[in-house]
């Protein structure tokens, strides 16, 4: 069929025509613009995957970005907390020197008083300002706001490290003692008391001190008016040696020392020997009026009713009772150790007391049981790294001691429903949205509460905004008023406090060494922070950007080969069709040779 009003094979031709053209316009834009989706015609489904992934590139970007600028943070305190490290290290140095009292002058404890002084103010100065773009990072201002609860008076030396508080803004932190941790104890039972020894009378020492002889079962007491002579030196001696027959009479010398002159051949009564010592100055005498026994017999052979011919101080016995036999032993508690030399006899007090002397190189202190015969041996620290370790060296049988070891029990604790790690009396717990350590009062048991309401550092490590990818930095403050612990604050070091260098040094140096504790444990927990959350998250944040920057570019880049290809087919095509659409166009010409 000839026709020339339609002409199909034009229409076939331009359509094909817009195809190539189409295609090469593709190609073009494809190749011009490096991207496969360049509008959502393009590839619907491609573009909604693509733009999903770009929103997580652009999300973890900035995670990655907060993860470094927390890095810079927490370096910047690290740098900082450095400096106080160095400055409590010359502190405790300082401490050391002024406890050598011995060597050094007043004026050189005073210097390096002021060095401490010195220290201190530099401390405090970091404390305020360490800043990182106008936030101060050692003041306290990072640090967890908490408010207490029921028992919370139990809980001493808080210290709160990270903490997630959700969506609320806040996290309750229920802790549960079900075992007070104890310090190692043993007991010495069985120093008997010490029976003090009498000691030398002297029979005319003092008013009211007295000296007697007897006389068959009667008693008579010769009393000192005045303070006499100490010592056994006075005596009361019976002169026999003339033959008077008179009544007895008495005498006394320059020293104390009283004569009775009787007659051998005379019997007297005590009443009457009681009548002569009374007749001598400054004495008195007495009779206990028992019976109405006599002197008599031969008193020419120094004998005076039944053997007494002289009445002397009485003399001194030695004291019974105390440490049953001679001890040497080791004694090692948490501290080191000392050897005890202890002799038998001596009074449990005087163990006590010994032990006690050396008890902060031991760790171990000693006390008088209530009974008044055992002692009581406890390690100052408690916890499985309290000891007593007693190890008999020497010994005869039947000695108080006994060689003997004994340790301590951690506390035992939940916090939250989890178990915590007990070390003495403190206990700690690290999970994703708590970690925290706190000290527990001695012998505590139950259950205390407190609530974390605000504070810390908190930094985005994720890409979402949500709790499990946000962390919560506690950083304490630094300064002399807030670093010390059970000893003390690390500011009563300073001129004039109770632990100045010449006020106190043995404590000076038990607040500095739990300040330097304090700061180093607080770089290692910043350290650890930043090595492995923040540096971890950093690796594994930027190997995901990568595949996801990978996946989306396998989506939405272009193919250059694929393109190049595409393009040449559709310059092609399009040549061709413009050629073809020209034949076309020329076809109903053809109808004009029938008309001729």
């Amino acid at each position: 069929m000839t026709r020339i009003n339609t002409n199909v094979p034009s229409l076939v031709a331009q359509n094909r025509l817009q195809t190539s053209n189409k295609d090469l316009q593709t190609a073009l834009t494809r190749l011009s613009t490096g991207l496969r989706i360049n509008s959502g015609a393009d590839d619907p489904a491609g573009l909604i995957a693509s733009e999903a992934l770009r929103s997580e590139i652009t999300s973890l970007g900035k995670a990655i970005s907060n993860t470094r600028r927390a890095s810079q943070i927490i370096s910047t305190a690290d740098s900082a907390l450095g400096q106080v490290s160095n400055l409590l290290n010359d502190i405790r140095g300082l401490v050391v020197e002024a406890a050598n009292t011995g060597a050094l002058s007043p004026d050189e404890i005073d210097a390096n008083q002021l060095q401490v002084d010195s220290s201190l103010e530099a401390i405090n100065r970091i404390a305020q300002t360490t800043t990182f773009q106008g936030r101060k990072l050692l003041d306290g201002s990072l640090d967890f706001v908490t408010t207490n609860g029921t028992g919370a008076e139990n809980i001493e030396d808080l210290s709160i490290d990270q903490a997630s508080l959700g969506s609320t803004g806040s996290i309750s932190v229920d802790i549960n003692v079900s075992q007070a941790a104890t310090q190692a104890a043993v007991s010495i039972p069985g120093i008997t008391a010490v029976v003090p020894g009498t000691a030398a009378v002297d029979p005319v020492t003092a008013v009211a001190s007295s000296a007697d002889f007897t006389v068959g079962t009667e008693t008579v007491t010769i009393t000192a008016d005045v303070a006499g002579v100490a010592g056994d030196g006075p005596t009361i001696t019976f002169d026999d040696s003339t033959d008077t027959g008179a009544a007895p009479s008495a005498s006394v010398d320059g020293s104390g020392n009283i004569t009775i002159t009787v007659d051998d051949d005379t019997a007297y009564t005590a009443a009457e020997l009681v009548t002569a010592l009374d007749g001598i100055a400054g004495y008195s005498a007495a009779t206990d009026g028992a019976g109405t026994e006599t002197v008599t017999g031969a008193l020419a052979t120094g004998t005076l009713a039944g053997g007494v011919d002289e009445v002397v101080a009485a003399a001194a016995t030695d004291a019974t009772g105390g440490l049953a036999e001679d001890v040497v032993f080791e004694l090692q508690g948490s501290n080191g150790s000392e050897v005890f030399n202890i002799k038998a006899g001596s009074s449990i007090q005087q163990v006590r007391d010994q032990i006690n002397l050396v008890k902060d190189a031991t760790g171990v202190e000693a006390s008088v049981n209530a009974d008044g015969t055992t002692l009581d041996l406890n390690s100052k620290a408690y916890g499985s790294s309290s000891l007593i370790d007693i190890r008999v060296l020497e010994q005869e049988p039947g000695g108080n001691f006994t060689s003997t070891r004994q340790e301590g029990v951690d506390i035992v604790a939940t916090v939250n429903g989890r178990s915590a790690s007990g070390d003495g009396n403190k206990l700690s717990i690290n999970t994703s949205t708590l970690d925290l350590s706190a000290s527990i009062k001695a012998g505590f048991t139950g259950a205390a509460n407190i609530s974390i309401t605000d504070g810390g550092a908190k930094f985005q490590l994720g890409p979402d905004v949500v709790g499990n990818q946000q962390a919560r930095v506690g950083i304490r403050s630094v300064s002399s008023a807030r670093l010390g612990g059970v000893s003390g604050k690390l500011y009563q070091l300073g001129s004039g406090e109770s632990a100045a260098l010449g006020t106190d040094a043995d404590a000076a140096a038990r607040i500095v060494t739990e300040a330097i504790d304090q700061v180093t444990s607080l770089r290692g927990r910043l350290g650890a922070f930043q090595a492995t959350t923040l540096d971890g998250n950093l690796v594994s944040l930027n190997e995901t950007v990568a595949n996801l920057q990978e996946a989306e570019s396998s989506i939405r880049d272009a193919d250059f080969a694929q393109e190049s290809a595409n393009l040449t087919r559709a310059q092609i095509l399009t040549q061709s069709g413009t050629n073809v659409l020209s034949l076309a166009n020329q076809n109903p010409q053809n109808v004009l040779s029938l008309l001729g």
